[in-house]
């Protein structure tokens, strides 16, 4: 009797065979000869294309062979849908989804399936790391080097570390699978901590993209630089005419970043947030994209009354951009805007496959694991958009976006073709990611992280003070940097390091909360962890602390 289930699954029905190519056999059966040391990480580091995806496969039947329990963890929701059916096709009822998207009643079904053991297969994002699977034989993070699996909220985690603390309770294998592993991740496997596999050829041979760098400077000698340039349009056209479908790649949602009045240089802000509101013209809103926070288009400036100039491009934009360039032509937008729990992501990656919609816009949600055999033409509107974020972390994310979305071309016997826009043409980050060149991107990466004391060399151990009274957020912050430099000097002199801050972050006011922070350079160790704890209750057993919050973390993605 077959059992009902919540969860929407649709198999991409019979499962053929796989044949794994030279390369690939190898990393299957290097990384299943591991099983003799375990527990043990494999870090799988091969081109966009080159068939990790079969390999996961291999080594999850491998697995189950020997009565054991798998896990595969991917960092988009986006992704979940595509790799479901996938493994509904070859391990049918024995795989739960465990993902923030579904209802409590589908969450609630799937945590029973595999508390009773009847799914011996979890497939999810990073909170799937927690599904109560037991006798775990191995644990596949694919994406690895994603940001998306470490948790800023509370509880505050990244998936990696808790899978290698159940690999470790259950002497397992844990597989760090990527094109662009994390700077850390490589850094391990130079170490010889992981074991590391590289396939370097994607599957069956298919060539990588050719990638053409559009300098955009050019533009600006014309005035407004067009948001599709004459390079990129060229090769939409191209794609119109031969019925091939085309991913433009443009990581900030809505129409416009902001506005500034063009008289007095008034731009509306957020009421919650110190952040410039985004216009959405779809329904003529300026939004702030922290808190949600809203207010209708003025239709003049209303410091000044003079004319409102709309600056920066975001999703809505280029749709709009396109409509007017190729009238007639269907157009999709995939970002956090048109996707709800009426339309989710699947059904709207479904649409563009099966209907063969010409163009799909996006933000990050279409630069990682979509595998399309039709899409032949990857466009990068601003590939410096997180090039000069401040973060030490930017180049990396940059050089890991460019690659991911430039592989999403040419996946089968058609040639792939990427049009990269950029202002800075000469970059290395730039020019390494054109050249799907990860050594080049690494040799220089790991210097300048070597240069900021960053990790994999040290740790930044960060402390976020906020309240709603500006001033009690700043002292509580000066005081916990006096306590740090009491702890260096007094009962932890091994933890001894410079203690920096108190500051405020880029983004000072969030959600009507003032927020100073406080950090040291450190190594990740017991002594470091109890460091962070007596700070912590010190602080709060301090009355003068009152309605004011404090949140530790570990080489935090974003504040």
């Amino acid at each position: 009797m077959q059992v009902y289930r919540r969860v929407p699954v649709e198999s991409l029905g019979e499962a053929l065979p796989i044949r794994l190519e030279g390369q690939q056999q190898a990393a299957y059966d290097g990384i299943l000869a591991l099983q003799s040391q375990l527990p043990a990480v494999a870090l799988l580091q091969g081109v966009t294309g080159s068939g990790k995806t079969e390999v996961y496969i291999r080594l999850i039947q491998a697995v189950l062979a020997q009565g054991r329990n798998a896990m595969l963890l991917v960092p988009e929701i986006a992704l979940t849908p595509q790799m479901l059916r996938r493994f509904c096709a070859y391990f049918k009822d024995d795989v739960a989804v465990i993902h923030s998207a579904l209802t409590p009643a589908q969450r609630y079904d799937e945590y029973k399936r595999v508390r009773a053991g009847k799914a011996r297969v979890v497939l999810g994002t990073r909170s799937a790391v927690f599904a109560p699977l037991q006798n775990i034989g191995l644990i596949v993070i694919d994406e690895e080097q994603e940001w998306t699996y470490k948790s800023d909220a509370t509880p505050r985690y990244h998936a990696r570390e808790v899978a290698k603390y159940r690999c470790v309770h259950h002497k397992a294998l844990l597989v760090l699978g990527s094109a662009t592993p994390a700077v850390e991740s490589r850094h391990q496997a130079e170490c010889g901590k992981y074991h590391l596999f590289e396939i370097n050829r994607r599957y069956q041979n298919t060539p990588l993209p050719r990638v053409v760098i559009a300098d955009m400077r050019l533009h600006l000698k014309e005035g407004e630089p067009d948001v599709i340039g004459a390079e990129l349009q060229a090769e939409l056209e191209k794609n119109l005419d031969r019925g091939e479908q085309s991913v433009l790649f443009l990581n900030r949602r809505g129409n416009s970043r902001m506005l500034t009045c063009v008289s007095c240089g008034y731009i509306p802000q957020c009421k919650n947030c110190t952040v410039s509101l985004t216009y959405h013209s779809k329904n003529h809103r300026l939004m702030c994209h922290y808190c949600g926070y809203y207010e209708p288009l003025p239709p003049a400036c209303p410091s000044c009354g003079g004319r409102l100039n709309f600056i920066g491009v975001g999703t809505q934009r280029v749709q709009e951009e396109l409509e007017a360039l190729f009238p007639g032509i269907e157009i999709l937008r995939m970002d956090a805007d048109t996707i709800s729990a009426a339309h989710p992501h699947e059904e709207l990656l479904s649409r563009f496959q099966k209907q063969r919609v010409p163009i799909l816009v996006g933000t990050q949600m279409v630069a990682k694991g979509l595998d399309f055999d039709n899409v032949t033409l990857v466009g990068v509107l601003d590939a410096d958009l997180s090039l000069y974020s401040g973060d030490y972390r930017a180049g990396e994310r940059t050089f890991s976006l460019l690659t991911q979305v430039i592989g999403r071309a040419g996946r089968r016997t058609k040639e792939g073709r990427a049009v990269i826009q950029t202002y800075t043409p000469a970059n290395d980050i730039i020019q390494a990611a054109a050249a799907q060149d990860y050594a080049a991107f690494y040799r220089y990466e790991i210097d300048v992280r070597q240069a900021l004391m960053a990790p994999p060399f040290f740790d930044v151990i960060s402390f976020l003070v906020s309240s709603e009274v500006q001033h009690r957020a700043e002292q509580a912050a000066q005081r916990l940097a006096a306590t740090l430099k009491q702890c260096f000097a007094g009962p932890y002199p091994d933890c001894r390091a410079a203690v920096l801050g108190p500051v405020p972050p880029s983004i000072q006011v969030l959600n009507k909360k003032y927020r100073y922070q406080v950090s040291f350079r450190g190594q990740d160790r017991p002594r470091t962890r109890q460091l962070v704890m007596d700070v912590l209750r010190a602080f709060y057993a301090d009355g003068a602390n009152r309605q004011v919050t404090l949140v530790a973390d570990i080489n935090p993605y974003s504040l």
